[in-house]
C-alpha cells in the first residue's frame, strides 16, 4: 500500500473526500472487515468472530476512490475493530503525529478545522478520528452530521464490497493457514489498488454497490450508536464539523430530508 507522506499528498486525499462526498479535511474512511477461514488446528476460539465463523481481520484506510491507503491483517477473528486499530501501526503512527498529516486549517469561514480519519463506534473518539454522536437525545444538528459522516464512512464498506465481487476467493472460508492467508488478502488489496487506477473499472464495480438517488441504507447508518469515552478536544472537533455541515456554506440541500425519513 502507498500511504501518502506528505502534506501535500494527504491534502489532494482530502480534496477527493470533500468533492465526491462533501466531507471536508477527511483524509480516509476506517473501518475493519472479516475474511473467513477454515479453523486452524488447535487454535481453540482465538479465530472465532461475533459474526459465528472463524476469520482472521482487514483492517483498512480507504481514500474517496475505494482504494487502499493502508491495511493491517491477521488478527485473530475474535478481535474487536477497535482493538486491532490500537494495536497497529497506523494507530501508532497518528499518536505520534508522525504521518505528516496537515496541522488544522480554515475551511470556507471554519477557522482551524482539523483533518480527520471517519470510522464507526466501534473505534474511540479522537481528535484526528471522527465517529458518529451517540444516538440518545440527538439535536436535529446532530444528527445531519451523523448521516454526513455516514455518507463518506460507506466508501471503505463499498471498498470491501468491491473486493469480494472482484476475487471470488473470499465466496467463502479459505483453506489455507492464517500465514498463508495474510498472503493472499495483500494480494488481493494490491491487486485492487491496480485495477482501480481504471475509471472504467471502477465505474463497472461500484455501480452496483451505490444507490444513484443517495437513498443508501440511512435506517442502517442512522440506528443506534454507542458511545466510547473521548477526550475535551476530540468532542470539540467533531462539534466544528457539527457547525459546519449545518451552516449556510456547508449544509448540501437534501441533508434535512434525509435525516428527517431516517
Amino acid at each position: 500500500m502507498q500511504t501518502p507522506n506528505n502534506e501535500d499528498e494527504w491534502r489532494n486525499v482530502a480534496d477527493e473526500f470533500c468533492q465526491k462526498w462533501q466531507f471536508p479535511h477527511c483524509v480516509g474512511s476506517l473501518d475493519g472487515k472479516h475474511v473467513a477461514i477454515v479453523a486452524p488446528a488447535n487454535s481453540g476460539s482465538l479465530f472465532y468472530n461475533y459474526k459465528h465463523f472463524f476469520s482472521i481481520v482487514l483492517l483498512a484506510l480507504v481514500d474517496a476512490n475505494y482504494k487502499f491507503l493502508y491495511v493491517d491483517i491477521g488478527c485473530y477473528g475474535r478481535s474487536a475493530d477497535g482493538g486491532v486499530f490500537n494495536n497497529s501501526t497506523l494507530s501508532k503512527a497518528l499518536a505520534s503525529n508522525s504521518l505528516n498529516i496537515p496541522v488544522p486549517e480554515a475551511f470556507a469561514g471554519e477557522p482551524n478545522l482539523p483533518y480527520v480519519i471517519v470510522a464507526d463506534d466501534a473505534f474511540a473518539l479522537k481528535s484526528y478520528i471522527a465517529k458518529p454522536y451517540a444516538m440518545r437525545g440527538l439535536t436535529e444538528d446532530q444528527r445531519v452530521f451523523n448521516y454526513r459522516l455516514s455518507r463518506a464512512r460507506r466508501v471503505v464498506e463499498n471498498a470491501f464490497g468491491i473486493l469480494v465481487s472482484r476475487f471470488r476467493i473470499f465466496g467463502k472460508a479459505i483453506p489455507l493457514a492464517p500465514h498463508k492467508v495474510e498472503k493472499v488478502v495483500m494480494a488481493a488489496c494490491c491487486l485492487h489498488n491496480f485495477l482501480m487506477r481504471d475509471s472504467t473499472s471502477q465505474t463497472t464495480y461500484v455501480a452496483d454497490l451505490l444507490d444513484s438517488s443517495d437513498n443508501f441504507q440511512r435506517t442502517n447508518k442512522l440506528s443506534q450508536q454507542g458511545g466510547n469515552r473521548s477526550t475535551l478536544s476530540a468532542n470539540e472537533t467533531r462539534d466544528k464539523f457539527c457547525k459546519y455541515f449545518n451552516s449556510s456554506v456547508g449544509a448540501v440541500s437534501w441533508q434535512q430530508n434525509i435525516c428527517r425519513e431516517a
